[in-house]
Formats: structure tokens, C-alpha cells, sequence
């Protein structure tokens, strides 16, 4: 992106899909199908809210979905247009273009859909809880919503954000050191206590087959990613089920940094228009 002070998350995934193969295809394939307890997603419309690197679009539409994917960020819509262009060219059943989940104009155009997916995205929005609301009439009734935002650790998030508003703040060529000395302190632990259980890099294995995406890019987008907010799970499940959404999953990251992973169903009887928006 070219805004002052704005990570441009783009840029990182034009980097990762130069190393994207089928086994990570395979895998992100799989995430969903584990997180929706699904089989496939044949006759589905399904809306990938903040596609990035195009991966969750491609994995949707090889599950048999009808997708549609937007992204804010230009080079991130080009990352997910190269993948459409790479596995489905030409392919009426998956539309790719630029868009923002804070422009209510552009939103209208969308209608409803089977499965809304925002995986790591709405918290950088930087109208985290207006994002939330906007996202809200895209889920049809009923419909799944699958979302993940970063943990709020209260001080730690704080601090955190300070950090990638730092790194924005960066000429490029000063970047990557940067970012070099925050891999032990995110891995280190886990990788300690990995060997104490004789299982080397277990995590960072387990990490990278859980959704097919790459540790470094993902540190990248950790260190980096600003705009930069955060909710408990409470909180989260407090607004979308004011507003009408049963919680069918959650994955929480125990407190530490991450996201959060849940999933809701929309219900049919519900008027999301009724509730106010809170943070």
C-alpha cells in the first residue's frame, strides 16, 4: 500500500506465492475443511474478506465453492489474481478485485453468502469493531462466518503495536534486520521446549502444515502488520452473538500472542439491524 505509516501486506504476498506448492494448497484445503466440518464446498458461495496471498480463495474453489475475493491492498489482489490466473484461468465461478470492508457503497454490491472468510484481517483494518459491523449483512441467513483476530494481552498488545508501527516507520533496506531478532523471541520458547520433549522444530512443522502459509511471512506480517488492534475471545463472541450469531468453534491461543479462530452461524430469526455497535 502506498498510505504513510500502513504495512503493505501485498508485498509479502507477492514474496510467498513464489514459494506456494501443492502441498500447501493441500493443506489450507484441509484447514477449512477441518475449521467449517465440511467436505466440500460444492453449490457454496463463498467470500474471502482480505484475500492476501489468494491461497484461502484457491482452497475454497478447489473444494467446489463459488468464490469472491477482495482485498484493500492492490499488490494483495494482484497475489490472489496471479493464483486465479495460475490454477482457474478464465473461470466465471471466481471473481477477484480491489475493495474495502470499510466502504459501505462498495459492500452493497456484494450480497450474502454461504461462507464469509477473514482470516487475520479485519484487526488491520484499523476500524477494527466498524469492520465487524460491516462484515455482519455479508453472511446470509444462515451462513458461516469464520474469523481470526489477534489476542488481546492488555499491556503486551501495547507494546506489540508500538513495535510494527516502528517498523513502518523504516526505510526498506533496514526491514528485514528488523524483523531477524524477533524470531527467537517468538519460536525460541517453543523450540526449547521442543527439544526438552525430543521432538526438534515440532512446532514450527506443526505451525506450517496447519494452513499451508510460511513461518518467515507470517513473522514478517507479525512484526509489521499495522494498523494493529486486538479483542479477547469474550469480546468477540459478545458482539456477534448480540447480533444474532451462534458460536459453533473456537480456537483460542491460550492467552499468547496470535489469533483467535471462530467460527459462527448466522441465525435466520435474527435482526442484526436491532443491536448497536460496541468495542
Amino acid at each position: 500500500m502506498t498510505e504513510e505509516g500502513r504495512f503493505e501486506f501485498g508485498e509479502n504476498w507477492r514474496n510467498f506465492i513464489d514459494s506456494l506448492n501443492d502441498e500447501r494448497i493441500i493443506t489450507a484445503e484441509r484447514s477449512l475443511k477441518d475449521r467449517l466440518h465440511i467436505k466440500d464446498l460444492n453449490g457454496k458461495r463463498f467470500l474471502d474478506v482480505g484475500s492476501g496471498s489468494g491461497l484461502f480463495s484457491l482452497a475454497a474453489r478447489r473444494l467446489g465453492a463459488t468464490v469472491h475475493s477482495f482485498d484493500y491492498d492492490s499488490d494483495s489482489v494482484k497475489c490472489t489474481a496471479e493464483l486465479r490466473r495460475r490454477y482457474f484461468p478464465d473461470d466465471p465461478l471466481w471473481k477477484v478485485e480491489q475493495g474495502s470492508i470499510l466502504d459501505p457503497e462498495y459492500l452493497k454490491t456484494l450480497g450474502s453468502f454461504d461462507i464469509v472468510y477473514s482470516w487475520g484481517v479485519l484487526h488491520h483494518t484499523g476500524a477494527m469493531w466498524s469492520a465487524f459491523e460491516n462484515i455482519i449483512p455479508l453472511v446470509g441467513k444462515p451462513g458461516l462466518l469464520f474469523i481470526a483476530i489477534y489476542n488481546d494481552q492488555g499491556l503486551q498488545s501495547l507494546l506489540w503495536r508500538a513495535i510494527k508501527r516502528g517498523y513502518t516507520l523504516l526505510p526498506r533496506f533496514l526491514r528485514t534486520a528488523y524483523v531477524l531478532p524477533f524470531a527467537p523471541l517468538l519460536w525460541g520458547p517453543r523450540a526449547v521446549k521442543d527439544l526438552f520433549d525430543r521432538r526438534p522444530f515440532h512446532s514450527l512443522r506443526y505451525y506450517q502444515s496447519r494452513r499451508g502459509m510460511s513461518a518467515w511471512h507470517d513473522l514478517v506480517d507479525w512484526v509489521g502488520g499495522y494498523p494493529f488492534e486486538v479483542a479477547t475471545p469474550r469480546g468477540l463472541f459478545d458482539f456477534f452473538h448480540s447480533r444474532g450469531f451462534e458460536l459453533l468453534e473456537i480456537v483460542t491461543v491460550g492467552g499468547r500472542l496470535g489469533c483467535n479462530e471462530l467460527v459462527f452461524r448466522r441465525s435466520t430469526a435474527h435482526d442484526s439491524g436491532t443491536a448497536q455497535a460496541t468495542s
